[in-house]
This record gives structure tokens, C-alpha cells and sequence, in this order.
């Protein structure tokens, strides 16, 4: 039973999207919306993603200088892993997380509340194609904003890893500069936006549709803001997981 709920809602998702990237009715209308997702996607998660991004930068930084006490291996390599594991890895995957629990719950709970009390039947009715005016604007705000507060955490992941370690003597300036400064591939910044993109694209998609879709009262509507949380967390680590595997081949 399990099995037939899972695929059915899949191919519902996918035929959902041919729906979704319609043609605008009023582009003015479309680009207004835009313009406030944007703004509620990006500065209004900045906070969050400021505060996330800071302290990881900082453990991970600590914690690689406990590894590599005692070994034969330079000091100045720790901001060179540290600035890697930062841009390839964690920026653009617990960002999205984070994202995925504070943007993609609202997002499904606002549109949840907008079907719960008719309010897309009305616009419906008027000849309004609701799946693109409620969906389209999120998703274009998402994959343009996720990979903005992305490179934000990866800047201030580098920048609380080097606040961490240097003031208390973990390493100098000078080696956690010089590792930030070696070895440094333009490819895994390519990897990072990607990844942000992707993932951008699935916690948004995934929880418009548990909203659009939502039936019931407000328990159903907290579980469809639940749902939307959890698969696009799982979602995501899977996209991560292909991702990488096929950018690293």
C-alpha cells in the first residue's frame, strides 16, 4: 500500500510540473510575487543561515585541529580542508536543510491555508492557472536565492573557522591564510552551485506540492508541513549523493 501511495504521488508530482511552468497570465502580477518570495527567501533567511554558518565553520575547524595534533601533516592544511569541506559539502547541504525546515514549512502551510479555505478554488474559478501563480514565483526565487545565502555560508563558515582558531591560538594568521590560499580548484565552486540550485529547486517543489495539495483540517495541515520537511530533507541528501557522484567521476 505504501508502495502504490509512493509512486502515485511521484507521477503526480511529475505531471504537476508541466502545470506549473505555464504561461504567465499577467507577468506583472508574476514578477511581484517574485520579487517578495526573493525577499522573504533571502533576507529573511539570512539570520539563520548567518548563525549556522558561522558556528560550523568553527567546529569544523577546531575539530580538524584536534585530528591533526601530533601529525606530521602542516598546519597552514587545515584552512585548506576547512575551505573545501566548507564549499563542497557543508554550505550548500545544511543550508538547504535548514532552509528546507524554515522556508520549505512556511511554504507549505501558506499555500496549505490558501487551499484549506478556498482560496485557490476562488482564483480558480476566476480562470486563474493557481498551480503557476502559487508555485512559479517560489521556485525562480529559490534558485536564485538558495545559491546566494550558499555562497554567504561558505564566506562566513571560512570567516568563523578563522575567528575560532586563530584569536586562541589553535594556528597564526599566516598558515590558516596560506591553506585558505593553496591548492584551490574553481571546479568546486561550480560543484557548490549546483548543488545549491538543485536542492533550491526540491525543498521548494516539494513543499508547494504537500500545500497544494493538503486535504483535511489543520492536523492534516500540520502533517503536510511535516511531510514537507522531512522529504525534502531526504530529497536533498539524495541529490547530494548523485551529485556528487556524477560531478566527480
Amino acid at each position: 500500500m505504501l508502495d502504490i501511495k509512493l509512486f502515485y504521488h511521484f507521477g503526480s508530482f511529475v505531471l504537476w510540473q508541466k502545470q506549473i511552468f505555464s504561461r504567465p497570465e499577467n507577468g506583472r502580477m508574476y514578477y511581484k510575487e517574485t520579487i517578495r518570495q526573493m525577499y522573504d527567501i533571502g533576507i529573511g533567511s539570512l539570520a539563520i543561515v548567518f548563525l549556522i554558518s558561522i558556528f560550523i565553520g568553527a567546529v569544523t575547524a577546531v575539530q580538524f585541529s584536534y585530528q591533526m595534533e601530533g601529525t606530521l601533516v602542516p598546519p597552514y592544511y587545515i584552512g585548506y580542508i576547512v575551505r573545501d569541506m566548507t564549499i563542497i559539502e557543508l554550505a550548500p547541504t545544511i543550508t538547504s536543510l535548514v532552509l528546507a525546515g524554515k522556508v520549505g514549512s512556511n511554504m507549505a502551510a501558506e499555500i496549505g491555508g490558501m487551499r484549506q479555505k478556498e482560496h485557490i478554488d476562488a482564483m480558480e474559478i476566476m480562470g486563474v492557472n493557481t498551480s503557476a501563480f502559487l508555485v512559479m514565483p517560489r521556485l525562480i526565487a529559490a534558485v536564485l536565492m538558495v545559491p546566494v545565502l550558499v555562497c554567504a555560508a561558505a564566506f562566513i563558515g571560512i570567516m568563523g573557522a578563522y575567528i575560532a582558531s586563530v584569536p586562541t591560538g589553535l594556528f597564526s594568521s599566516a598558515d590558516f591564510i596560506k591553506g585558505v590560499r593553496s591548492f584551490f580548484d574553481s571546479y568546486n565552486v561550480f560543484m557548490m552551485l549546483v548543488k545549491a540550485f538543485v536542492f533550491g529547486y526540491i525543498l521548494t517543489a516539494v513543499s508547494c506540492y504537500q500545500g497544494y495539495f493538503v486535504k483535511g483540517g489543520s492536523i492534516e495541515l500540520g502533517a503536510a508541513s511535516t511531510r514537507a520537511v522531512v522529504y525534502s530533507n531526504i530529497l536533498i541528501l539524495l541529490a547530494d549523493y548523485i551529485i556528487a557522484l556524477v560531478l566527480t567521476a
